[in-house]
């Protein structure tokens, strides 16, 4: 990933509806939700939301397909994971720096307080 597509997948994300929206997209896993659905879910007015959508979709963070009459919104796992790689791909000079990542799994936040506060004894 280049310095440009981080920046503008970033810029997508610090935003509350965006992040809440890509967020629940990444919940449901590659089945996506309807545009109505997500509406529903997070309670955003659907003129606002297609603006949110535009804006995660130009920034390759999100797909769009045709569902009979319905367009489906998916999380682009790919793109996410190349953010995440290249946000973490100096730290620590390299090394994983914790071994859940080695392995490449996500940690939950409570699991990586607990390996930061173990590390800070």
């Amino acid at each position: 990933m280049e310095n440009k597509q981080a920046i503008s997948a970033l810029a997508a994300l610090a935003q509350e509806s965006r992040l809440a929206v890509f967020r629940l997209l990444v919940r449901v896993g590659p089945e996506g939700l309807a545009a109505s659905k997500i509406a529903e879910e997070l309670a955003i007015p659907a003129s606002s939301l297609s603006f949110h959508l535009k804006e995660l979709s130009n920034a390759d963070l999100i797909s769009a397909r045709q569902d009979g009459r319905f367009i489906i919104y998916a999380a682009n796992f790919s793109a996410m994971n190349d953010l995440l790689a290249f946000l973490s791909d100096s730290c620590c000079n390299g090394q994983a720096c914790l071994p859940a990542l080695q392995a490449g799994n996500l940690l939950t936040n409570k699991a990586a307080d607990k390996v930061t506060d173990k590390a800070e004894m």
